[in-house]
């Protein structure tokens, strides 16, 4: 029985291959007939400029006949994977492009986003008014028994970024600088005051998140936090960390201001991470706080749309 499925795979291999021979003789007849109408056209001599259309034509089509009968499916799945994981990552943190390919297996269309926890209301659409900068973006938290709505807005400098691969973000695609909303798990019914560094540093270092691309984060340090006043409920930490880059191997120091509140009614901290490389820090400073300080997260206000998450199929969370 054995020896007998090995013989039917074996045939089917050799009918496969006799079926793609077949597609590649009738692709050089085609192309050979093409370059000899093409030849017939031209004042210059037909038959030797048939002759080196033919010649090329047939060593190219030889060259793909010889691929396609050596090549194993195995061979041919693996450079596909290749090109899958080709993403450009110090490129695309500072760019938000991938460089290695056009949209489609090796681009943004290709890719998991990062997982910032952030998860859609249905039926609505992350906002930017082009005279202050606002940016608005109605969320989900809880769970999908018990979802709450909230209404995040912040005023930002930077153009907001769309595509598959960003939730709520604004950057600079020249330098990199830029702020991005994530949320947290539930905080278990303690306060913001209450919760420990590691409990945002988790969101802001998970090994699917946002900074970390291309291995997890290193020397991490975390600057003394503090919480604003009665009237602006947020607590702010400064974060420096290395990220590595994927061209040169090479550890970028980076720094983050990151801006955290806790919705009424909400389990989940919404946060605002804004960041620049660490030679940038201080001449982008000042914008990075404007743009915390403008953060706020509150309850949506009653609307028509349903309590539900808007499809994104490509998402990791399970809301």
């Amino acid at each position: 029985i054995i020896h007998c499925s090995i013989q039917t795979h074996t045939i089917r291999q050799i009918v496969r291959r006799i079926f793609l021979m077949m597609q590649v003789v009738t692709l050089l007849c085609l192309s050979s007939a093409s370059a000899f109408t093409f030849s017939s056209n031209l004042k210059t001599p037909k038959t030797n400029l048939y002759a080196i259309n033919r010649r090329d034509v047939f060593w190219k089509a030889s060259s793909a006949a010889a691929a396609i009968l050596t090549t194993q499916p195995k061979d041919a799945l693996a450079d596909a994977a290749a090109i899958q994981d080709s993403l450009d990552v110090s490129n695309f943190l500072r760019t938000g492009v991938d460089g290695g390919g056009n949209m489609g297996v090796s681009s943004q269309a290709g890719k998991s986003r990062p997982q910032t926890g952030v998860v859609f209301r249905d039926g609505s659409e992350v906002l930017q008014d082009k005279r202050s900068g606002q940016v608005s973006a109605e969320l989900l938290t809880g769970t999908k028994k018990d979802p709450k709505a909230v209404l995040v807005s912040f005023v930002s400098p930077w153009k907001l970024e769309t595509g598959p691969v960003f939730d709520v973000e604004c950057r600079d695609g020249k330098t990199g600088d830029g702020a991005f909303v994530a949320v947290t798990k539930s905080v278990g019914g303690k306060s913001l005051d209450e919760l420990p560094l590691s409990f945002f540093l988790d969101r802001l270092f998970d090994p699917t998140g946002r900074f970390s691309f291309y291995g997890s984060p290193t020397d991490i340090k975390v600057k003394p936090s503090k919480v604003g006043d009665a009237s602006n409920r947020k607590r702010y930490l400064e974060v420096s960390f290395s990220s590595l880059s994927q061209s040169t191997n090479a550890e970028i120091p980076r720094k983050a201001l990151l801006a955290a509140t806790l919705p009424e009614g909400s389990d989940s901290v919404i946060m605002l991470v804004g960041s620049a490389n660490a030679n940038r820090w201080n001449s982008v400073k000042d914008s990075l706080i404007k743009t915390a300080d403008s953060f706020n997260a509150i309850p949506a206000p009653k609307s028509n749309l349903k309590l539900r998450a808007k499809d994104r199929s490509n998402s990791l969370i399970d809301f």
